[in-house]
């Protein structure tokens, strides 16, 4: 099962969840009418595009994003600007123009396959913490910002001044994207275990937005559950399938990149993200197949 990263940004890594959705029933504003066809579109480029062999026919895409909602002038821009950020290759194959993924795009939808397929387990608690603490000079105002940005997104919470807090799990991560940034004269890195005299579950909900993430999942649970019991008794196919794959999809992959993983020990008893998580596993059961199948209908016959 392949689905989609979050979409490129300047950091590389994933952002926030996106506010203008398929289904939410009220009119979007041009700012959320492009937003909405960019991650649309990235969720197009996973979900379907990288299942069907990295590649796609322009008329194809655009008609079956149009089923989705999306105006052809939307869909050309946001294809427009991934081709710009190197995610697609103009391409045509048996005379038919379309666009490649690049190794960037594929790689980038790998990585976020790992996050948005498997969500991110739980460590022990007794596998400790990792502390990134950094003290970057004024004149390298920008790169600070950049990390700050690379670390929330890669879960890490924000304890005090310059200091984050993530399971020890993340420590390479958190590595990589100092050295990324050309930052290691100005980091320090600690991985070790959490002593008090603060209680954990205080301190963790003080340096993540874990109410958000909750309210997020319950949302996610509260908009399919009942579907996904329905299409169970009854499969839909066809248009039905795509849209609906498309659009749970787009819904749901946000979420686990905004989920920092951490032990189930600190998070509230009725932490809702494993139920969130049985269910769109239970959804992607019913609806890959016919979702794929449709969508082959859109490019050239061999």
């Amino acid at each position: 099962m392949t689905a989609a990263a979050t979409e490129p940004s300047g950091t590389g890594v994933g952002n926030a969840q996106d506010t203008g959705s398929a289904d939410t029933g009220t009119q979007d504003t041009g700012a959320q009418a492009t937003r909405r066809s960019r991650t649309t579109v990235v969720t197009f480029l996973g979900a379907v595009v990288r299942p069907l062999g990295g590649w796609t026919p322009i008329a194809g895409a655009v008609e079956l994003l149009s089923q989705c909602g999306l105006d052809d002038p939307g869909v050309r821009t946001a294809i427009h600007r991934l081709k710009r950020k190197g995610w697609l290759a103009s391409q045509t194959r048996d005379g038919v123009r379309g666009y490649a993924l690049t190794e960037t795009a594929t790689a980038t939808l790998a990585a976020g396959d790992e996050v948005i397929w498997h969500a991110r387990t739980p460590p022990a608690l007794a596998d400790g913490w990792c502390i990134v603490n950094f003290s970057v000079p004024e004149s390298k105002r920008a790169l600070r910002h950049q990390l700050r940005a690379h670390l929330a997104a890669l879960g890490f919470g924000n304890i005090g001044t310059a200091v984050w807090i993530a399971p020890a799990r993340m420590r390479p991560a958190a590595a990589r994207a100092v050295a990324e940034l050309g930052l290691e004269p100005f980091t320090t890195i600690f991985t070790g275990d959490y002593h008090g005299p603060q209680d954990l579950t205080t301190l963790a909900y003080d340096s993540w937005d874990l109410a958000a993430i909750d309210q997020g999942y319950r949302g996610f649970v509260d908009a399919y559950g009942d579907l996904a019991s329905r299409i169970e008794e009854a499969a839909p196919s066809g248009r039905e399938a795509f849209t609906l794959h498309l659009q749970m999809i787009d819904a749901w992959r946000r979420l686990p990149f905004r989920d920092p993983g951490l032990p189930r020990e600190v998070l509230a008893a009725d932490w809702p993200g494993p139920s969130a998580a049985r269910l769109f596993e239970r959804m992607v059961a019913v609806l890959e197949a016919p979702a794929l199948a449709h969508a082959a209908g859109y490019w050239p016959k061999a």
